[in-house]
């Protein structure tokens, strides 16, 4: 928790209160949105916590890339994905790893991560100022820390070798 607390506090908060839909002011809220995940992933390098990559299409709307979990000193890797919803950042994204679905009931459709009745009232309370990068570190990295763990022990995924292209 404390962990937490640290980093969130060193993860910039946006101030434009604009979703893709607004034309005018969504590109203002883009930049701050890049300006805080750069931010964000700077401070996971210098902390030795790197665990995630991700871009977005031109329009900021679609994000994709990949985020990792090591245990018992193996890379667990799987791709990421999340479209900006239209009533962003009111609502929250909803974040998936297409890959894992079905694999836990913590779980939608589609691959979408459950997020706790605890993170849903926090992000309303916190808006416009939480964005992508609040939503991976109080979403996307708790879910995995507490999931891919027991996922592994219980045999549900398997750690694959990287292929090497040469």
């Amino acid at each position: 928790m404390e962990n937490t607390k640290k980093a969130l506090s060193s993860i910039p908060l946006l101030k434009t209160k604009a979703g893709p839909r607004d034309v005018d002011l969504w590109p203002q809220r883009l930049k701050e949105e890049y300006q805080s995940l750069i931010q964000y992933v700077q401070n996971n390098k210098a902390a030795d916590n790197d665990w995630f990559r991700l871009e977005s299409n031109k329009e900021g709307t679609k994000w994709f890339g990949k985020c990792w979990v090591f245990q018992n000193q193996l890379k667990y890797e799987f791709d990421i994905e999340f479209d900006i919803p239209v009533t962003f950042p009111s609502t929250a994204p909803e974040i998936a790893l297409p890959e894992l679905d079905g694999k836990t009931a913590k779980m939608y459709r589609g691959g979408k991560i459950c997020l706790s009745d605890h993170f849903k009232p926090l992000w309303a309370r916190n808006v416009p100022k939480f964005g992508i990068s609040h939503a991976l570190a109080l979403g996307l990295g708790p879910w995995l820390a507490v999931e891919i763990p027991d996922l592994i022990s219980k045999g549900v995924i398997q750690y694959k070798e990287k292929e090497e292209n040469n």
